[in-house]
């Protein structure tokens, strides 16, 4: 059997889901919760599942977008856009509501391209919120809006919901 990381890597598609792939980014966000579960306090319901239960608003609501990730048409992960902030409430900014890449497709770019493609896709302004306890995503981010904006933008630290969190603000724009 060959290893993912062995793979050489030929397609990377974000594919806006439609209504019936929520089963799938259902199941993704379990993986996900999971993942998140060593930095945030999430609980497992009786049905030992984590849920998400803004999924179905995806479809309800115009200014949500969600996209499942494939890599040469295999499932690889998938993100979750929405208009809003979450830190200032200004309904003008784009926010990465949930972004998340299988392990084992992590650490070869994928998710770098992932985000510049999401964010080329909604010009304007953009927040990234980034969990203080969680480094790796911390170095992902500075690392991906760097390469995007082409230069370093500092985070600024603030609460929400008693958490500290690291809020990236940019702003992306077509390109043709």
């Amino acid at each position: 059997m060959t290893k993912l990381s062995e793979k050489p890597l030929v397609h990377i598609e974000v594919i806006a889901a439609v209504p019936e792939q929520e089963p799938i980014l259902a199941n993704l966000l379990e993986l996900y919760s999971h993942d998140f579960s060593e930095f945030y306090d999430i609980e497992l319901g009786a049905d030992g599942r984590f849920g998400y239960k803004y999924l179905p608003l995806y479809w309800e609501e115009p200014d949500r977008h969600p996209f499942l990730v494939k890599i040469d048409g295999n499932l690889a992960g998938f993100v979750l856009v929405k208009r809003g902030s979450e830190v200032s409430g200004n309904e003008d900014i784009w926010d990465v509501s949930e972004f998340f890449i299988v392990r084992g497709y992590r650490r070869r770019g994928i998710g770098m391209k992932v985000a510049h493609e999401v964010w080329r896709r909604f010009p304007g302004r953009w927040e990234v919120r980034v969990m203080q306890s969680n480094h790796s995503a911390m170095e992902f981010w500075e690392r991906a809006i760097t390469m995007f904006i082409g230069e370093m933008i500092p985070s600024v630290r603030v609460e929400k919901d008693g958490e500290c969190w690291h809020l990236f603000s940019f702003e992306s724009w077509l390109t043709s």
